[in-house]
């Protein structure tokens, strides 16, 4: 059965592979399953036949036959269940993987998508610089714990799996910002994620919608 994601037709992270879809596109290179994509206007998002399978009107969503999925962290963690290749057949290993799933999403996530909306939502405040002081102290104390808890290792338990997956997709939202370089070993980390030949294929998929979209 073909696999559909959905995907932004002209994406506000001028294809950074910042979007979500990046995080699916990268999750199946990496079990080697093909798909195809629907791109989709901001327009075309909030009509009914989008929103009958994402009820929130947002990207990416994931359909397989009969099977109709969304929100990103779902989608890998099905992807990662249904094929080989991003979950360790260790039952414990496994369920660590996944653990660190949420970890990227749930606890080291919500920070850093608060210092873009500090930045790019609430730069006119008077209080911006206070607030955006405040988040990245927040951002720092996660980092310098799971600094600690990675330290020398490759990846966060073991072999690559979707735990590292979701969380250097989460960190490379820190790329530029300056504080993931304090961080010498989450840098390398995220080094690493990229260098991967199923990343580097996920985001020229993603870039090309982008520069393709930029010349037409």
């Amino acid at each position: 059965m073909t696999i559909t994601i959905t995907a932004f037709e002209r994406s506000p992270d001028r294809g950074r592979g910042l979007a979500r879809d990046m995080r699916v596109r990268w999750a199946l290179e990496e079990v080697g399953q093909p798909y195809e994509v629907r791109l989709l206007s901001f327009k075309a998002m909030k009509e009914p036949a989008h929103l009958a399978i994402q009820p929130f009107g947002q990207i990416p969503t994931y359909e397989e036959g009969d099977l109709a999925l969304f929100e990103s962290g779902a989608i890998v963690l099905h992807i990662a269940e249904r094929y080989a290749g991003l979950l360790p057949d260790d039952a414990n290993a496994r369920s660590r993987a996944i653990t660190w799933m949420f970890a990227a999403l749930s606890t080291m996530e919500p920070p850093i998508i608060d210092r873009a909306i500090a930045l790019y939502a609430e730069g006119d405040q008077p209080w911006h610089q206070q607030r955006l002081s405040m988040v990245d102290e927040r951002i720092r104390k996660r980092l310098s714990e799971l600094s600690t808890r990675l330290g020398d290792a490759a990846w966060l338990d073991g072999e690559f799996s979707a735990g590292d997956l979701q969380m250097v997709s989460v960190l490379l939202r820190l790329k530029g910002s300056g504080i993931l370089d304090e961080y010498p070993n989450l840098s390398a980390y995220v080094a690493r994620g990229e260098a991967r030949p199923a990343y580097k294929r996920a985001f020229d998929a993603q870039l090309a919608v982008f520069t393709g979209a930029s010349a037409g």
